[in-house]
């Protein structure tokens, strides 16, 4: 039997990692400066998540949602602490396609509804109703159909207004992502998760924000919509969550009444799963990973100025897009191939994607720069 070839390999075998960095199988070191598309949150092979993860395999990997499972409301109590949502129910699932699919059905069954809005260049995953949401029409299969999903331009409130005053009241949801990940980091401004919110409130739809891959401190603040004056009615996290280990989570407003059997998950929530998660609220809080990650932007954001052919960047803490003039495959290999060093592409070819661990320092900075000034000059 083989692989089932859907990914585009590099022609890189990676064995094992530390911190900030990766190894191939041949002992070369690699600056991991993607983290796997925003996963690796606190860096690879953290000692305190490795003693976390090796504590809880003696004791239990997994038992089924049908028991008490004391570390889930361990989870709960410190997620809603340190995100600020200590008022919010947690549905603990696998992955952020997990997270936007059980939030699309608990909007629908708040409030009876099928339509949904969500914009141009959004990417929420390829589960059903996830895929249907996503604006990408090459990964939706016809077993998906999105004719109840209305698309609309990004960060345009004007539609947004006026999508609401011709059939306000049949919206089940907004989702959005604050800041568009796969697309090419793209902010959604302040006002526009403003006027979102207002619009559901007024309408008795549900506001899903999307912080799957910009969550979990990577922005600066715990949550990317935390810039805005907003608290959205269901917030999915994943990604950055584990810190590699397969978890994800909706943050659900008490609004949304919980009844028995209406959402369930065979993985979701499993002791090791847990484990790993409160591990890296650890290391976040312990290691004062969001105020890291501030400095740290800033400081990426202010010695890429002046970088030739860099004509804009975009995005908060660090979760980065470099906009250059011309595609960046060529630059994107070169920084891999020729200076060790890993970084995204996006939707938008001319869109270098950069998300490294929250924990990275100065000097490891130094090193993208230093090749990205080679590469460009």
């Amino acid at each position: 039997m083989d692989l089932f070839k859907v990914y585009p390999l590099l022609d890189v075998e990676l064995e094992s990692g530390k911190g900030v960095f990766v190894f191939d199988k041949n002992g070369q070191k690699y600056l991991d400066f993607y983290g796997g598309h925003a996963v690796i949150s606190v860096g690879h092979a953290h000692p305190y998540y490795i003693k976390a993860l090796n504590e809880q395999l003696e004791k239990l990997v997994f038992y089924s949602n049908s028991v008490h499972l004391e570390i889930q409301q361990k989870l709960a109590q410190k997620l809603g602490q340190i995100s600020g949502y200590a008022n919010y129910n947690l549905f603990l699932i696998n992955s952020g396609a997990e997270a936007n699919e059980n939030a699309l059905k608990l909007a629908s069954f708040y409030n009876k509804r099928k339509k949904v809005i969500a914009f141009s260049g959004a990417f929420h995953g390829r589960t059903a109703a996830a895929v249907a949401v996503t604006d990408n029409p090459k990964i939706k299969p016809a077993i998906n159909p999105d004719d109840h999903v209305i698309f609309l331009p990004f960060n345009d409130n004007v539609a947004l207004e006026k999508t609401f005053k011709e059939q306000g009241n049949e919206i089940c949801a907004v989702i959005v992502e604050p800041i568009q990940g796969v697309n090419g980091i793209y902010e959604a401004s302040a006002s526009f998760l403003e006027k979102i919110q207002e619009l559901c409130h007024q309408n008795d739809a549900i506001f899903i924000a999307d912080e799957v891959q910009c969550g979990f401190a990577r922005s600066g603040k715990f949550f990317a919509h935390q810039f805005a004056n907003v608290q959205p009615d269901i917030i999915t996290i994943a990604k950055g969550m584990g810190n590699g280990f397969p978890v994800g989570g909706v943050l659900i407003n008490e609004k949304i009444q919980a009844v028995y059997g209406m959402l369930g998950t065979t993985f979701g929530g499993s002791p090791l799963a847990c484990a790993a998660t409160l591990a890296v609220l650890d290391i976040i809080e312990n290691e004062n990973l969001i105020e890291n990650t501030q400095k740290m932007g800033q400081y990426l954001l202010e010695n890429l100025k002046g970088i030739k052919g860099l004509k804009q960047i975009r995005g908060k803490g660090l979760i980065l897009g470099l906009e250059f003039e011309e595609p960046i495959k060529d630059l994107r290999n070169n920084l891999l191939f020729k200076h060790q060093i890993f970084t995204g592409n996006s939707n938008n070819p001319n869109t270098l994607r950069v998300l490294p661990s929250l924990a990275i320092q100065k000097e490891e900075i130094d090193l993208f720069l230093n090749a990205l000034k080679k590469e460009t000059n």
